[in-house]
């Protein structure tokens, strides 16, 4: 089979993805320099981020990034929501491109990865395998298979160099967006770049993933509502999961379905998210909407992409409960002490970061108020949190990172939101929450 129009091979030395990265930051910085002379010349006094952020440096950045793939890719859809409507418009143009697929490897490459991960002559144990894949994203790309007794699998397969390379991509990535200017210097991410580097460590061991599909399958039990693929053992590595393939469309076509369906799904995926965070203690916690499929036949959504998943310690669970009890009570008393108790917020922040924080999450919870269905699709309430964020963080000068597992849950949540809306989807979410108030 001839590779597509589009496959490129991917960079997988260590010095090779540090050699693309320094080019990319040479390019950029040369640009700031010509660029800024010739504003200066001309009396103007320019912004950074306005130097930073042309077009053609986004488009150079956006290049770069797709075409190393791995963490460097990663870490732009990590701290993107799907949506936009969370973050600064130029961050947003930035990380699109990196929403999108991937462009895919090489079939040469393929090879010599499917032949280092399953041992040589590895297809004579499959029907059939396509070498065009059916995904292509940023830790790896899915390909489709038959076993000889009938059954199609979904085989992932790791990019090459990508465990390897996580930690020196994150901090390349992370100097980029630094020097974009978007972020305040004082601000201390370096906790939360290494937390996110051991989740894309996570992500990048398949057997982990593996084992935490099976868990999370375990988990749901036989749900009415949704599908979770079964892991096949013998084709699944470090570098490589099988699992079996379900027949499934993306979930924006579940925008085609009455409305009496779409709120039915919707309602169903709030519900599972608190089970995950009181009951299972395990989340799904990235809600790139890829990882989720509309089935039309049975009306039921698919669950894909378990890399991201998450166990949720027990303090964080309880705290999470607590802080859901005291806003449904509208015991803003109780829903200080749960953010403090959670590290939402700490006990030297002054008394208005306290109560922002506080009002801020009352706004964030407004459909827990609502009385009846709540309409997701005609709200303008992601808008309203993300100026009172902003307003946080800038106005009263809170610069406070929370807990990786507080990000994570909030990151789902918000990605739940990011779908309802899109879906057009109206959801009674306290008695969505209603076994946990």
């Amino acid at each position: 089979m001839n590779d597509t129009p589009k496959s490129r091979p991917i960079p997988s030395s260590r010095l090779s993805r540090m050699t693309r990265i320094g080019s990319l930051a040479g390019k950029i910085a040369g640009s700031v320099v010509s660029q800024g002379a010739a504003k200066l010349l001309s009396g103007q006094r320019p912004a950074l981020s306005d130097l930073v952020l042309t077009p053609k440096n986004i488009q150079r950045i956006t290049d770069q990034l797709a075409t190393l793939r791995g963490a460097a890719m990663k870490l732009g859809q990590l701290i993107s929501m799907d949506g936009g409507e969370l973050l600064p418009p130029e961050l947003s143009a930035i990380l699109a491109r990196l929403r999108e697929d991937a462009d895919p490897m090489p079939k040469a490459q393929l090879q010599a990865v499917l032949d280092s991960a399953l041992g040589q002559g590895w297809q004579d144990k499959l029907l059939y395998f396509s070498y065009a894949p059916i995904a292509a994203a940023s830790i790896g790309q899915v390909h489709k298979a038959i076993t000889f007794d009938g059954e199609t699998l979904a085989m992932k397969v790791q990019y090459p160099g990508i465990g390897d390379s996580i930690n020196s991509d994150v901090d390349n990535v992370a100097s980029i967006i630094k020097l974009s200017g978007l972020l305040p210097g004082s601000l201390d991410i370096k906790p939360l770049l290494g937390q996110a580097k051991a989740q894309l460590h996570d992500e990048a061991n398949y057997l982990r993933e593996a084992d935490m599909l099976k868990r999370y399958r375990s988990a749901l039990g036989e749900h009415p509502d949704f599908v979770v693929p079964e892991v096949f053992d013998e084709f699944t590595t470090a570098t490589t999961l099988a699992m079996t393939h379900i027949k499934s469309e993306p979930i924006t076509e579940l925008a085609q379905a009455p409305q009496a369906v779409r709120n039915k799904l919707m309602t169903a995926l709030f519900s599972l998210f608190f089970e995950e965070v009181f009951s299972f203690r395990l989340i799904q916690s990235d809600p790139n909407m890829a990882n989720y499929r509309y089935i039309a036949e049975d009306e039921t959504v698919a669950l894909l992409d378990f890399g991201a998943c998450r166990e949720i310690p027990d303090a964080i669970s309880k705290g999470y409960q607590a802080l859901l009890q005291a806003m449904a009570n509208d015991d803003m008393a109780g829903v200080a002490q749960a953010a403090l108790d959670i590290g939402l917020m700490q006990s030297n922040h002054s008394e208005s970061q306290q109560a922002t924080v506080v009002a801020l999450g009352k706004l964030a919870c407004e459909s827990l108020y609502h009385d009846g269905p709540y309409d997701f699709g005609n709200t303008d309430l992601l808008t309203r949190v993300q100026a009172m964020g902003m307003q946080l963080s800038f106005d009263e000068d809170f610069w406070h990172i929370p807990p990786v597992d507080a990000i994570f849950i909030h990151r789902k949540l918000g990605g739940l939101y990011l779908l309802a809306k899109q879906l057009d989807t109206q959801v009674d979410l306290r008695q969505a929450a209603q076994k946990w108030l």
